[in-house]
């Protein structure tokens, strides 16, 4: 029981977290945002194989109880996919910074983008 609350609540705040990273503006911030919503299905797809401690994930004739196997493959495949995924976007995010001179989503310059480039001369 009390497991099952702890996942559940993480799953909520790495939600929460990838949500109000996501509505920012700056493409750093919604890099990170994306890859914490990523890391909440991943720990979605492993608890969805119901929480099962101290039990092998192959069934053999000894063991009357197992794990289901292929939460932890799903989730496993997931974590190279995302991996690959969000090194995709840093690339982008970086290309569009350096073509825009902004790291906003929408590309635009701000005044406060302007001024940042006079203090640090």
């Amino acid at each position: 029981m009390t497991y099952e609350f702890l996942v559940a609540s993480a799953i909520g705040v790495l939600v929460a977290g990838g949500i109000f990273l996501l509505l920012r503006a700056r493409t750093f911030q919604v890099v990170l945002g994306l890859t914490l919503l990523s890391y909440a299905v991943n720990l979605f797809l492993f608890a969805s194989g119901r929480l099962v401690l101290n039990r092998p994930p192959i069934w053999d004739k000894t063991v009357t109880e197992y794990t289901d196997p292929l939460p932890q493959a799903l989730v496993l495949t997931a974590i190279v996919i995302t991996f690959g995924m969000t090194a995709f976007v840093v690339i982008l995010a970086l290309r569009s910074f350096l073509e825009t001179g902004s790291d906003h989503v929408d590309g635009d310059k701000v005044p406060s983008d302007e001024n940042d480039g006079e203090k640090g001369a």
